[in-house]
């Protein structure tokens, strides 16, 4: 799971800023471009609710969970989006799983 979880973490770090660095390309880094464009149409508003909403459960997982690393997966929620935060977050989980498993057995 941890490849799995790896190559979700590239994904998912990769689709988001591909958009955002073309986003930038065109319009520069006018912030009233992007309010204008988030808010444009009710599907771009219902899009962003759920990314916001998404965020948020991710970050109040990593939070109540708090395996090693979750601020990492919290930074990377705010920094990216859950499409990052989730999987890294889900990642360091099982890294630590795998972990404490080879201690156990020594």
């Amino acid at each position: 799971m941890v490849r799995l979880y790896a190559v979700l973490c590239v994904f998912g770090a990769a689709l988001p800023l591909w958009f955002f660095f073309s986003f930038v390309a065109d319009e520069g880094l006018y912030v009233g471009a992007f309010v204008d464009q988030m808010t444009d149409s009710d599907i771009s508003l219902f899009a962003w609710a759920d990314v916001v909403v998404a965020a948020l459960v991710v970050i109040a997982f990593a939070i109540y969970d708090r395996c090693r690393g979750w601020g990492l997966a919290v930074v990377a929620t705010l920094a990216v989006g859950p499409s990052l935060g989730l999987p890294l977050l889900l990642l360091l989980r099982e890294r630590e799983r795998m972990f404490d498993a080879v201690r156990a057995g020594s």
